[in-house]
């Protein structure tokens, strides 16, 4: 079972169940909902989901939920449009306002399938990288003043007689606070704590 949920919002009964079944047996978790402002009225609190909306619905319009989502939940809801014959210049406009694909009607199974695939394989990554800058920031939260100060100038790229004199100290304790700096934030080169420092926005 994955760990992301997809919601399905569209006017259609069948269409709403036809995608919960294909999905559920794909191994999703699927959700329906009637419109878009059935999905806002009952907004589901997953940190992260893949959405398929229909773009033509009575109330809210798909493209319309597609801007609320976006203040909303931002990347880790994205959204995959179903069209209908003649909508495509929609969908492509739709495509750069941040929805990830769209499927046209009539769809094959399979279609829609590799795009749920797709977008939760997005999330995944996107999660991963949230864990990533999390520890990051953890590993930072580590470091001494002093360690925070060599650890500073080394992702700004300052040598090691550099950092000694930006710092009033000897090369050999900055060599001591360098080697402690590396252990603390897991780093086995400099290039891998730039990349740390990266990850917790401190390069």
């Amino acid at each position: 079972m994955s760990p992301h949920s997809v919601f399905i919002i569209d006017d259609d009964p069948a269409m709403r169940d036809a995608l919960v079944l294909m999905l559920r047996g794909a191994g999703y978790r699927a959700r329906s909902f009637v419109s878009a402002d059935d999905f806002l009225d009952n907004l589901p609190e997953d940190r992260s989901a893949c959405v398929i909306t229909d773009v033509r619905m009575p109330g809210l319009q798909g493209s319309e939920l597609v801007g609320r989502l976006k203040s909303l939940r931002g990347e880790t809801w994205p959204v995959i449009v179903i069209t209908g014959h003649g909508e495509v210049t929609l969908a492509v406009q739709l495509m750069k306002a941040g929805v990830v694909d769209f499927v046209e009607k009539p769809f094959d199974p399979q279609r829609m399938l590799d795009a749920v695939s797709s977008c939760l394989a997005s999330l995944t990554s996107l999660e991963a990288e949230r864990i990533a800058r999390e520890d990051a920031k953890a590993r930072l939260d580590t470091l001494t003043p002093r360690e925070r100060q060599v650890f500073d100038a080394l992702i700004d790229g300052c040598s090691n007689k550099e950092i000694a004199q930006r710092l009033e100290i000897s090369p050999r304790t900055v060599e001591i606070f360098r080697a402690k700096v590396m252990t603390k934030m897991q780093a086995a080169n400099l290039s891998t704590l730039v990349r740390i420092g990266m990850r917790a926005g401190d390069a």
